[in-house]
């Protein structure tokens, strides 16, 4: 007698495996789209309870969007620092040639892990006015607290790990091979990072710059605390919201993720195509 399934019973049993898997694949497909729409929610519910007249309304009032000023202004600046002094500390981690380089990203993980309200609080006895750095600034005419300065400092801080981390990834993603061979036909280390490592880091380097950009925008606890003035749309949004409610405070919202995510959405798009250039 033969053991072996008859083929009628091969194909019900295949037939089963194919419903079961398809089954299986619509039941993942449902799932991760309700964790999308439910990512996308608070989105959503921003623009439906947003009317063309309610924004116009709002933000057509005498100096409304003023705080939007001072928020770009704040956020320009802090990119310029962010460049300027966050990324050769974000190659140096990337090639591993600092001194104990554990302890260094040891640091900057606790500076994005801390909350933005202990960064507020912790940056008073920083900066504040009673402090060597405050009263280094006051023989300047500058103040740490409650100023324009301050603001860019809180942004600063809260801002600068997202950059460091996300353009250490970027600059270790090179690969150490490319690098090498333009050492080897006497290319000098800053000429081959100009001409080599930045070129292809740069996709990189944008996505983390603008997360940064978009950190800095948002940024409200440490702000709240050294930085209270000059408003930013943040602070805008807090004091509308506290003044005259949750209503007239969606439209200075809208005015943040209108400005706040163009810059990440573009840079991830390109660091996408970027990288599928390279694998194709």
């Amino acid at each position: 007698m033969s053991w072996a399934a008859s083929p009628p019973a091969q194909v019900a049993g295949s037939a089963v495996r194919r419903t079961i898997g398809s089954a299986s694949a619509i039941a993942s497909l449902a799932g991760a789209g309700l964790v999308w729409l439910a990512l996308l929610g608070p989105l959503i519910a921003l623009l439906t309870h947003l009317s063309w007249h309610s924004i116009h309304e709002a933000l057509t009032i005498p100096g409304a969007l003023d705080p939007l000023v001072v928020s770009l202004q704040s956020g320009a600046i802090t990119l310029a620092v962010l460049l300027l002094l966050g990324t050769p500390l974000a190659w140096k981690l990337a090639q591993g040639t600092l001194p104990f380089p554990r302890i260094w990203e040891t640091g900057v993980l606790l500076s994005l892990l801390l909350p933005p309200l202990v960064i507020g609080l912790l940056l008073i006895f920083l900066v504040g006015p009673y402090t060597p750095i405050g009263e280094l600034l006051g023989h300047f005419n500058l103040s740490a607290t409650n100023t324009f300065l301050a603001l860019v400092i809180a942004e600063v801080y809260e801002s600068a790990p997202y950059y460091v981390l996300g353009a250490q990834a970027a600059f270790s993603a090179v690969e150490p091979g490319i690098r090498e061979q333009a050492a080897l036909l006497g290319d000098r280390p800053s000429r081959v990072f100009r001409r080599v490592t930045l070129p292809l880091a740069a996709p990189g380097l944008a996505m983390a710059l603008a997360v940064a950009w978009a950190r800095a925008m948002g940024a409200f606890g440490a702000v709240v605390i050294i930085a209270y003035h000059p408003y930013g749309i943040p602070l805008q949004i807090w004091t509308t919201l506290q003044e005259t409610g949750l209503p007239t405070a969606l439209p200075y919202a809208l005015v943040l993720l209108v400005v706040a995510l163009p810059l990440p959405l573009a840079a991830y798009i390109w660091s996408a195509r970027a990288g599928s250039r390279r694998r194709g």
